[in-house]
């Protein structure tokens, strides 16, 4: 592998498995293994865990802005851009209910462990509040745009925990349902166009 595919398959690899297990618990041999190099070959690319840390905390950051730019543009009015947002409970159902929301159980850790990588990861949380404040304000909420994006996203949080602890596919469905509702009635069942 060169150099650059190498460093790649390792932050690739290392997201993996600081969601499935944890980053405090994941070791530099974990991530070695399921990237099928040795441990010396590792370290001529990242010299710390914290440093992993960071490139897989920037991985995320750049993976959920594309995200985002693609539910832009793939719907066409504010409701069916948030709608993209709600429904990734959905998608993404069966590693939530396995592992949890990957950015608020690594939030969540790095909180624990006083981690001063916390509020960079948090910044994740960001873009998604930031944008779906876009989308409200694009529904003519301009005054509650804020509260109504945290609201939501905390809702999805919410939502992620309690399917994480029951494992409850159905659950996942209802409160998706419920946040739907909840979306509709936010701009009195009149939703723009736009």
């Amino acid at each position: 592998m060169t150099v650059p595919v190498t460093r790649d398959l390792i932050v690739e690899r290392a997201d993996d498995l600081f969601y499935e297990g944890g980053f405090e618990a994941t070791s530099f041999a974990d991530i070695a293994v399921a990237v099928g190099i040795s441990r010396g070959n590792f370290y001529h690319h990242f010299k710390t865990k914290d440093a992993i840390l960071d490139a897989v905390i920037s991985r995320r950051l750049r993976r959920t802005a594309e995200m985002l730019e693609a539910w832009k543009a793939e719907g066409s009015t504010p409701r069916e851009r948030i709608l993209s947002f709600i429904h990734i409970l959905v998608v993404n159902r069966t590693k939530i209910m396995a592992f949890g929301c990957p950015v608020g159980t690594l939030c969540s850790e790095l909180a624990k462990l006083d981690h001063g990588a916390q509020s960079r990861a948090a910044k994740i949380f960001s873009l998604f509040r930031d944008w779906l404040a876009v989308q409200f304000r694009a529904l003519g909420l301009e005054d509650e745009a804020e509260e109504r994006a945290m609201h939501l996203l905390t809702w999805s949080q919410g939502v992620a925990v309690m399917a994480s602890a029951y494992r409850d596919e159905a659950f996942i469905h209802r409160e998706v349902a419920g946040i739907e509702r909840w979306l509709d009635d936010q701009s009195g069942m009149s939703i723009p166009q736009n």
